[in-house]
């Protein structure tokens, strides 16, 4: 457990700023006024979410490593980051469905049948807590994985000796 202290204290960070990302998004009307907006201001969590992932393998770097990193280290931190994440996704999930958006389900459904983007039978089978919930876990890791993978590269040393 001590050797993944760091990577605990920056999912716990990320799955937290995930969170707060939600009531932001809430607030400023992306799932209800704004909501045709939603799908593609919603991907600017990205950077927030890379930028927490460099901090967490400087971290791993500097406090664990002494200042040497591998490449398969730094990808190892991000990964064991990954599925803390992705473990607590669905929990997130729920948080942000039932006490941060509650309505979301509902906007979201209503705008892709009235929209024509989908039928309503549609909709509502893709738009609910249960699909979220296997999303959010699957897009975690997936997107964990990549992020990693390429952080990995920038915080590596060149050299471990």
């Amino acid at each position: 457990m001590k050797d993944i202290k760091i990577e605990i204290k920056w999912a716990l960070i990320f799955i937290l700023a995930s969170l707060a990302w939600m009531a932001i998004e809430k607030a400023l009307g992306w799932h209800d006024e704004k909501i045709p907006d939603h799908a593609t201001l919603t991907n600017f969590f990205a950077i927030p979410a890379i930028a927490i992932y460099v901090f967490a393998m400087l971290d791993k770097r500097k406090n664990y490593y002494h200042g040497r990193m591998t490449y398969k280290k730094a990808f190892l931190a991000g990964l064991i980051i990954t599925l803390i994440v992705a473990l607590f996704s669905p929990l997130t999930q729920y948080i942000t469905s039932t006490l941060i958006t509650p309505e979301y389900f509902s906007n979201v459904i209503e705008y892709a049948v009235s929209s024509g983007i989908m039928t309503q039978p549609d909709a509502e089978a893709y738009f609910n807590l249960k699909s979220y919930m296997v999303q959010s876990l699957i897009g975690a890791a997936i997107m964990g994985i990549i992020t990693s993978a390429v952080v990995a590269l920038f915080t590596q040393t060149k050299t471990t000796s």
